[in-house]
C-alpha cells in the first residue's frame, strides 16, 4: 500500500470502518459491530491464505430520476478501482471521540459521499435505508435511497462539481455517470462492475422494491 499510495498520492489511505460482527437482533433489526482501521487493512485481502483481515463496511445512495431511472457513476483513473461501474459512495470513516456510530451518522456518510462525488446536496435525513448488501470479501453495504431528481440536474451538478475539482487541480473520483432504467442497461457499461451494481439496479427498476410514486 505505501508504493501505491507514493506511487499516487490521491489514493486514500486514512482511518476507515470496518465490520467485525453481524447479528439480527428479531426479523427486523440488524446490528453491526465495527472496528477501527486504516485503508491499507484492506490489502490483507490480496495475501492468499489470510484470514486475518475484517471485512470493509460502505454506503452508496440509490440516486433516481424523476423518470425512472438510476444514476450509476465509474471511478477515474486516480481512484483504487478505476473504470469501474458503482453507485455514489464509499467507505464509512470512523465517528470523533465524541460521536457515536449509529444509523444516523451512517446517514450523513452517505449524504457526504453523495455530495462530494456528484454535486448532489441532499439533507441526511431525505435519505432513507433500504437495503443491506453483502458482496465480494464479505463487504457490507448499506444502501440509501434518495428522493427522486430530474436528469438534467443530476447532469449539471455532477458536470459543476467536477469541473470544481480540476479548477484546483485534482482529479475527481468520478469521471462519469450513466443513468440506467434497467440491469441490461448496464452491459452497455464498459468496464467492471462492483458486485451489488446489477442487484441494486434490478431491485429498484424491476423488483418488488420499487418505491410509489
Amino acid at each position: 500500500m505505501e508504493s501505491a499510495v507514493k506511487a499516487n498520492p490521491t489514493l486514500f489511505d486514512g482511518p476507515v470502518v470496518a465490520c467485525a460482527r453481524v447479528e439480527w437482533e428479531g426479523p427486523h433489526s440488524l446490528v453491526l459491530h465495527w472496528a477501527r482501521v486504516t485503508y491499507r487493512h484492506y490489502a490483507l485481502r490480496r495475501v492468499p491464505g489470510s484470514t486475518s483481515w475484517l471485512p470493509s463496511l460502505f454506503v452508496n445512495v440509490v440516486q433516481p430520476t424523476d423518470d425512472g431511472r438510476v444514476m450509476a457513476v465509474r471511478m477515474s483513473s486516480s481512484t483504487a478501482a478505476p473504470g469501474r461501474w458503482q453507485m455514489p459512495g464509499g467507505s464509512v470513516e470512523p465517528p470523533t471521540e465524541y460521536e457515536t456510530l449509529d444509523e444516523t451518522a451512517l446517514r450523513r456518510n452517505a449524504a457526504r459521499e453523495l455530495v462530494e462525488e456528484t454535486g448532489v446536496d441532499l439533507p441526511p435525513e431525505e435519505l432513507a435505508l433500504w437495503v443491506v448488501t453483502r458482496g465480494e470479501n464479505r463487504s457490507i453495504g448499506l444502501v440509501y435511497l434518495a428522493p427522486r431528481l430530474p436528469a438534467a440536474v443530476l447532469r449539471d451538478n455532477f458536470e459543476a462539481v467536477t469541473a470544481a475539482e480540476r479548477a484546483h487541480g485534482r482529479d475527481p473520483e468520478l469521471d462519469r455517470i450513466a443513468l440506467v432504467s434497467s440491469p441490461s442497461d448496464l452491459a452497455d457499461l464498459d468496464g467492471p462492475h462492483a458486485d451489488y451494481l446489477e442487484p441494486v439496479v434490478r431491485r429498484y427498476t424491476t423488483g418488488p422494491g420499487v418505491p410509489p410514486e
